[in-house]
């Protein structure tokens, strides 16, 4: 009896013990996650020190800027004879724009260059994307939903007349469809305006466009016209400029990442379902994803988007270069780079198709890798929406159950006995098994019409973008996934890097050739995450390569004839010293595709030279280092302790 009292202490004193340890691993767990989690509370920033450890620039030339770009300036201001608008002109033109945040920047550089090669005045155009969302914020309507609507008129004053709203008296009639509507495309060339449109508009005093493509106006206007490139820089570099709520979220999103000391690189995948569908690139995905670019792709085929099969080789699409680098290869080639574990990645993209199971490599192999949910609270992000009338959430409703009558009288009309036992009944799709906005699949073959819900997120996807762009811009180093595509249509990281490259040409911008990076994968591809040094070695040349005059080269080819924004060289910047004619490249038709600058004036070399000598006092010890920018050689290779991160470092395989 007392041997058996003895054991049930004993079990109870074990039991204590355990409880305590418990409670004692939850409130260690708990203080740690806390420390850990990168959230956009204020003691975050505190911490963020900790959070990423000593700063670590090993290889410090990855971050700094490009010496052989450093004599480039943004210069868009007129060079010739430039008259002013004339408030008698031939009319109004105002315009409708379809599309998201990439679609809608370009497409409103081309109504400005449209209206003053027409000499017309433009009404603010309006932004489809936001007008179609009901109930979003009364604060902000269409065009004023992404840009400062006061900047924008003022600053174009001496370029092109821009109004509100048409005149009360021309507004019943635009309702009444009474003017001229025109659908143009954006190969649209100027001699289509001035001799389709024109005629139009100056009969009708008002003209009506509709912008869906991404554009309305070619990318490569003639020679006679580059004044014309110039304005569309001028709009795009200074008129357009974000609401400024965006501009104050964006720059405190940058003051975090900056928090600790340590640059940081911005990364957009480029994972985008229309541009997936578009090249056929639906078996780099598996299973609902797979399905879902099918089915847009046959969409596409329908409505004579492209003019393809539906089932094509994806892989062979992919060594093409026709396929956006998946995150797990973005991460492997930034690893050949040399950079380090801890270094900050911003993933930027309000659209990421794959979810986050396609991140996980990449989060693997660099931790630090933060979102604009990361960097902002909650009521920061509601703040920039603003106040928005409540909608219902899209619920799935279940069937309603039969009754044991409705039953009854089933079987019995079932027919004559015997009879094999009725199939069981179809199993209900319940809400936790739906996967967000694709869960229709799960239901029939037919995709849904947007709730409204879908439209309001829509809408929020501007704002997420106009913050991701900021941050991009701002970025030490800029790592696209799937720019220059090929669709014709513009995209979200070819304009950040025509931004970067008319701001601050010097800026370590990344314009890779997806097919070569593609080809290199191919050598490696059963075993990439040991790679030997030769193929590493390859990577590093032609990565280092493209950020300076080769990579600005195949830019000038590949992405300008499409979109002009994502390369605005030579029309609007300047050089502070003079090229050597020997170092100059032209094309087969004498356009300009390296080296075409003019030289600057007195006043910008001035103050380049000021700011020069303000950026050698202020710069960080990293700035200094006199490690080369070119690819080291083997016997370098070998002594560098980056170099080997392949081979040791065994924490970021995630098959490990």
């Amino acid at each position: 009896m007392v041997f058996k009292s003895r054991i049930k202490w004993i079990a109870l004193f074990v039991l204590i013990l355990s409880m305590g340890s418990l409670i004692v691993h939850l409130s260690i767990t708990k203080s740690s996650g806390v420390q850990l989690a990168f959230s956009a509370r204020d003691n975050l920033w505190q911490d963020f020190d900790s959070l990423l450890g000593s700063q670590d620039f090993r290889n410090k030339h990855l971050w700094r800027p490009v010496k052989s770009l450093e004599t480039l300036q943004p210069y868009a201001n007129p060079r010739n004879t430039y008259p002013a608008p004339s408030s008698k002109n031939n009319g109004f033109i105002y315009a409708k724009i379809f599309g998201g945040f990439d679609k809608i920047r370009s497409s409103i550089c081309d109504l400005v260059t449209i209206s003053r090669l027409l000499n017309a005045t433009l009404v603010i155009p309006e932004l489809q994307e936001s007008l179609r969302s009901k109930g979003i914020s009364n604060k902000f309507k269409s065009f004023s939903y992404l840009y400062d609507e006061e900047q924008f008129i003022s600053f174009l004053k001496n370029d092109v007349i821009v109004t509100k709203t048409l005149p009360e008296s021309l507004k019943a009639a635009r309702k009444r469809n009474e003017f001229p509507l025109f659908k143009p495309k954006n190969s649209a060339s100027p001699n289509f305006y001035l001799e389709d449109v024109l005629p139009k508009l100056k009969k009708a005093n008002v003209i009506g466009l509709i912008v869906s493509d991404g554009g309305c106006l070619q990318s490569t206007l003639p020679a006679s016209m580059p004044e014309l490139q110039r304005l569309r820089c001028r709009v795009a570099f200074h008129a357009l400029q974000l609401r400024s709520e965006i501009q104050v979220l964006g720059k405190k999103m940058v003051d975090r990442l900056r928090k600790s000391g340590q640059p940081f690189l911005a990364y957009h995948p480029g994972l985008v379902r229309d541009k997936l569908a578009y090249h056929g690139c639906a078996e780099l995905f598996q299973d609902i994803h797979s399905e879902l670019i099918q089915y847009r792709r046959a969409q596409m085929i329908k409505q004579k988007i492209i003019s393809e099969e539906l089932i094509i080789d994806s892989h062979l699409r992919r060594d093409n270069g026709l396929c956006p680098l998946m995150p797990e290869e973005v991460g492997i080639l930034l690893k050949a780079l040399g950079y380090s574990q801890k270094a900050i990645i911003y993933l930027a993209g309000s659209e990421m198709f794959g979810g986050q199971r396609v991140l996980i490599p990449l989060r693997a192999m660099f931790p630090n890798v933060v979102d604009r949910t990361n960097l902002c609270s909650t009521e920061e992000l509601s703040d920039l929406v603003g106040p928005e009338i409540p909608l219902p959430e899209n619920t799935y409703e279940m069937p309603p159950r039969k009754s044991d009558k409705q039953l009854k009288e089933e079987w019995n009309k079932a027919g004559p006995r015997p009879r094999p036992l009725p199939p069981p009944p179809d199993r209900p799709i319940y809400q936790h098994e739906k996967e967000g906005w694709y869960g229709w699949l799960t239901e029939n073959d037919t995709e849904p019409s947007p709730s409204p819900m879908d439209l309001r997120n829509q809408a929020h996807r501007l704002l997420w973008d106009a913050l991701d762009f900021v941050v991009s811009v701002e970025a030490d180093v800029f790592f696209p996934g799937f720019n220059n595509d090929g669709s014709g249509w513009p995209d979200f990281s070819s304009l950040v890097m025509g931004q970067r490259l008319y701001e601050r040409p010097s800026s370590r911008t990344y314009r890779l050739d997806r097919k070569v990076i593609q080809e290199l994968f191919n050598v490696t591809r059963e075993d990439m995450y040991h790679p030997n040094r030769n193929w590493t070695l390859r990577v590093r040349k032609h990565l280092n390569s493209s950020l300076g005059e080769s990579g600005l080269i195949r830019q000038s080819m590949l992405s300008k004839p499409r979109s002009f924004l994502s390369h605005p060289l030579p029309e609007c910047s300047c050089r502070t010293s003079a090229l050597d004619d020997s170092r100059k490249i032209r094309s087969d038709d004498s356009r300009f595709l390296y080296g075409g600058e003019d030289e600057c004036p007195k006043w910008i070399k001035s103050a380049g030279v000021e700011k020069s000598k303000t950026d050698d006092g202020d710069q960080p010890d990293y700035e200094h280092d006199l490690l080369t920018e070119q690819s080291e050689t083997e016997e370098e290779f070998a002594k560098s302790k980056v170099a080997s991160a392949f081979d040791q470092d065994e924490e970021w395989d995630p098959n490990d």
